[in-house]
């Protein structure tokens, strides 16, 4: 699903964020990027969807070379690809529902629609008595759950996590290790960055380590026991 070829960044006035990276992700897969801060695992997942632009070689997504894309392919590739922040970025004035439905509809999903299938996902995640709810209501962990079902409410092919456990406490960042696993169920490629040991020793999935922007180790499978279940 995802082949990067000699894939390099670089930010001014010459700093080197990821140097020479190969790597081929398939269809289902479940992959942790590890790597200390600055390892550059946020700036991987950005060139996944067009967020930077690439300073030399190649990311095919689905076999499109994705920089050749023009704006309306950028905007039906992001429209694959789900989201999840360390920070929520939930809308602070609407609701839980609305914050979800809303992603559906600026694709042309009709109000109606968007809203059930929001409660529907809202509900799976254990939130259907907080669907009225404003974010600055609810806990760390149900803030991260509904930003989940906001990145899944269009079926996204590719899920990118971006340190999502990262302000949690310990329980709330287990329970959204278990719904990140789920997408996965769906049918989706999952793929998180997190400088967090504990989660790699907890999930059973591939591990690519970045080390100072370089690819410093490409494990198969990881050698949890896939706690997250």
């Amino acid at each position: 699903m995802i082949q990067l070829f000699h894939v390099s960044k670089t930010y001014p006035p010459g700093r080197r964020a990821l140097t020479d990276i190969n790597l081929e992700i398939s269809s289902g897969e479940l992959v942790l990027i590890v790597g200390a801060s600055g390892a550059g695992k946020s700036t991987l997942l950005k060139l996944l969807f067009r967020e930077e632009e690439l300073s030399e070689g190649q990311i095919h997504v689905e076999g499109k070379n994705i920089a050749r894309l023009n704006r309306r392919g950028v905007a039906r590739l992001r429209r694959s690809i789900g989201l999840v922040f360390q920070e929520c970025k939930l809308l602070a004035g609407l609701t839980a529902l609305q914050n979800v439905s809303l992603a559906a509809e600026v694709v042309g999903v009709s109000r109606r629609e968007s809203r059930i299938k929001a409660y529907q996902l809202l509900r799976e995640l254990g939130l259907k008595d907080r669907h009225d709810a404003k974010p600055l209501t609810l806990s760390a962990g149900e803030q991260q759950r509904v930003a989940i079902a906001r990145a899944l409410i269009n079926d996204p092919l590719l899920v990118l996590a971006d340190e999502p456990t990262g302000n949690l406490d310990a329980e709330a960042a287990e329970e959204t290790m278990r719904v990140l696993l789920r997408m996965r169920e769906r049918g989706a490629t999952v793929m998180i960055a997190t400088h967090d040991l504990a989660i790699v020793d907890r999930c059973e999935a591939r591990v690519i380590s970045l080390q100072g922007g370089v690819l410093a180790e490409d494990a198969p499978l990881g050698l949890a026991r896939g706690h997250f279940r």
